[in-house]
Order: structure tokens, then sequence, then C-alpha cells
């Protein structure tokens, strides 16, 4: 059974390519992260759909 860590932070939200996808780790409310990994064409669609929101 693994130690239990206490959990101090959740980090920034970090973009790495890693292998042939690209993946998101995304820092949640309350603890936690979420992590997705996308093709480079899913990047480009999210980043284009991103821009449209964020003036």
């Amino acid at each position: 059974m693994a130690a239990m860590k206490p959990r101090t932070g959740d980090g920034p939200l970090e973009v790495v390519k890693e292998g042939r996808g690209i993946v998101m780790r995304v820092p949640l409310e309350g603890g936690g992260r979420l992590v997705v990994e996308l093709s480079a064409d899913e990047a480009s669609a999210l980043g284009e759909e991103l821009k449209k929101v964020v003036v």
C-alpha cells in the first residue's frame, strides 16, 4: 500500500508534448487536476475556440 502524501497544491496549468500527443493538466477548484490528452489538430481547434471567448 502506498503512503498517503498530503496535498500541498496542484500546481499550475501545464501543457507538454508526450510521444505523439499533447497532455494538458488543469488544476481544479477543490483540489485535483483534469488531465486531457489531445492530438495536434485537437489542440489547435481548442486554441481557436478559446480565442473566440477570451477578449
